[in-house]
């Protein structure tokens, strides 16, 4: 039985796609906070089981009889800790046989404010007694297309990344690699470090947004507090404006970037092309 949690979200809706290409559905268990969302994947006879992060007695019961779990890394920031710490309780309770997180890039020594939460739960996990397996996510390409395509309008690109480089993938090759780790033996202990095959700076997605959107489109730096008060000025949430502003300072200092193909390694081909999605998006 392998169980993912946030099931109904767009990394777990992926994960459980991916599983289905070899697992039978029946051995599947989509964990969601609102069952509701899920009814297609039950139709398809995937298990639905109640499990809220923030409702700890819904966790146990939901991952009853899971040889493997998932868990995918909360989007409640700044109270991702206790909810982690209440899924990992629940899975040593009920003696899961391997727990993988989705966790950030490099994580031990991020430079960015996301990765904060991140070496918490791996620190409570570690010490937890459940055998585990990182999956340390960088960048989603898909992260970028809203930028892309305000930026094709505008002609402008802003940031504050510097000439910070970007090794990111799309959300269905993370997906493909989380299936194939809960798929296969001996995973117990290892730390992946995921990551596309091909890196860009954001002068790089620039270039290439103007060049297919038929127009010169040019990178502008800026400081982290001005993009910040650039994004408010959009109309973002203050404390999402700050968490953006922070990843682009955390990449312009490496945090975004590796070169080990190590996702890739794990999914069997090469990653999506960056470019690619850049240009089925506009």
């Amino acid at each position: 039985m392998i169980t993912i949690t946030g099931a109904s979200g767009q990394l777990g809706r992926l994960v459980i796609a991916a599983l289905l290409e070899s697992v039978p559905a029946d051995q599947i268990v989509a964990a969601v906070r609102n069952p509701d969302r899920v009814r297609d994947l039950a139709g398809r006879g995937v298990l639905v089981r109640l499990a809220d992060y923030d409702r700890p007695e819904t966790l146990e019961p939901a991952f009853k009889g899971a040889e493997r779990l998932l868990l995918i890394s909360s989007s409640a920031v700044g109270r991702r800790g206790p909810q982690h710490k209440a899924v990992i309780d629940a899975a040593a309770r009920v003696g899961v046989g391997l727990m993988a997180y989705t966790s950030i890039l490099h994580a031990d020594t991020s430079p960015m404010g996301l990765a904060v939460e991140h070496r918490e739960t791996e620190a409570y996990l570690r010490a937890s007694g459940v055998p585990f397996v990182l999956l340390r996510n960088g960048w989603y390409t898909e992260n970028n297309i809203g930028r892309v395509t305000a930026a094709a309008q505008s002609g402008v690109l802003a940031g504050c990344a510097g000439q910070g480089r970007i090794a990111s993938a799309a959300r269905a090759d993370y997906a493909a690699a989380a299936a194939a780790v809960l798929t296969r033996d001996g995973q117990a202990g290892r730390v992946y470090e995921l990551a596309g095959d091909a890196a860009y700076t954001l002068a790089d997605l620039a270039d290439e947004t103007g060049r297919l959107a038929g127009r010169r489109v040019v990178y502008r730096h800026l400081t982290e507090v001005e993009y910040q008060e650039q994004l408010v000025a959009a109309g973002l949430p203050e404390g999402l404006a700050a968490m953006l502003a922070d990843s682009d300072t955390g990449t312009s200092k490496g945090g975004l970037f590796d070169d080990g193909r190590q996702l890739s390694g794990l999914i069997g081909r090469p990653t999506a092309s960056w470019i690619a999605m850049v240009q089925a998006a506009l």
